[in-house]
């Protein structure tokens, strides 16, 4: 199968590209430093400058990871715009690619994350459940809007609502980590705000899942099936490290060192992958023990 993919150079994407390599595939990744992105893709990955570059290849699947990272620095008006536009620009350009194909692509899997669902407490989130009033919410509904425009022109469109990707090197782990191991390791506000995490290896197998499935449309939750709350989190953290947690970080100093994007610490969702679950997809890592064990094998 012939499948374009746009962030392939990125953290889920290092993972992908060989995996769909491996099984054959002809693998096209759009990155904006195709020679550089070479130290992390496999050698046999198509890599260009841009979407349109890739008029003739006519992928038969669509992956769309691009995005700048929504952490990396505070949440600026200009930097809202820049995360908008970094999600809504790079599909847009899809869609038109996808509209100029003389055969519809089979799927489309297009990027987003459990920020749509906004500030949940410990309700259980499914595919059902209704959007936030956050930027992070507005940030996924215009992201998911502009893949929405995408559904004319392909067999099966898949919004993928991401949760927070463990695995190393790379992620959200190689920031969080380094204080466990020093034992100064805490959990964050409150610590009952919920963390839908999931296993990189998973994240790779869903999204070949979603793929290969000819029935799974919409809005699918990426996620493990246990989602854990902060403070669980934490403690799992500093006992697989074997160090004391003692501390905590208040909302308030949060709140100060981060601004605005200390949304994306203080508040969660208890977000559970319905649709996955019940199409028979088998999570390799479904709880937090088993995937801390596979990435830190020696703690």
């Amino acid at each position: 199968m012939r499948i374009l993919i746009t962030g392939g150079s990125g953290f889920i994407g290092q993972a992908l590209c060989p995996s769909l390599v491996e099984q054959g595939h002809t693998v096209g990744v759009v990155t904006r430093s195709p020679d550089r992105s070479a130290r992390v893709l496999p050698e046999a990955v198509d890599r260009r400058a841009s979407v349109a570059a890739f008029e003739g290849f006519e992928p038969e699947a669509v992956v769309n990871l691009a995005g700048e990272p929504i952490a990396a620095r505070r949440w600026t008006p200009q930097r809202k715009k820049q995360l908008i536009a970094s999600r809504t620009e790079t599909t847009d350009a899809l869609v038109a690619l996808m509209a100029s194909q003389q055969t519809p692509p089979k799927a489309f899997v297009s990027a987003s994350a459990v920020g749509y669902y906004g500030r949940c407490g410990a309700e259980k989130v499914t595919e059902d459940s209704p959007g936030g009033d956050d930027f992070s919410h507005e940030l996924c509904a215009q992201w998911e809007r502009a893949a929405q425009r995408g559904a004319p022109h392909v067999q099966r469109l898949i919004r993928l609502r991401i949760g927070l990707v463990f695995d190393q090197p790379g992620g959200m782990l190689d920031r969080v980590v380094p204080p466990f191991k020093l034992g100064l390791g805490a959990p964050m506000g409150s610590g009952k705000q919920f963390m839908p995490w999931i296993h990189r290896i998973d994240v790779v197998r869903a999204i070949e899942f979603l793929i290969r499935h000819e029935t799974l449309h919409g809005a699918v939750n990426l996620s493990a099936p246990t989602p854990v709350d902060n403070r669980t989190f934490s403690k799992a953290l500093a006992q697989h490290f074997h160090r004391p947690m003692v501390l905590r970080l208040p909302e308030p100093v949060l709140r100060v060192m981060f601004g605005e994007m200390a949304d994306l610490l203080v508040n969660g969702a208890r977000m559970v992958p319905q649709k996955l679950l019940e199409a028979g997809f088998e999570f390799e890592y479904p709880d937090l023990e088993s995937a801390l064990v596979q990435i830190f094998p020696n703690r």
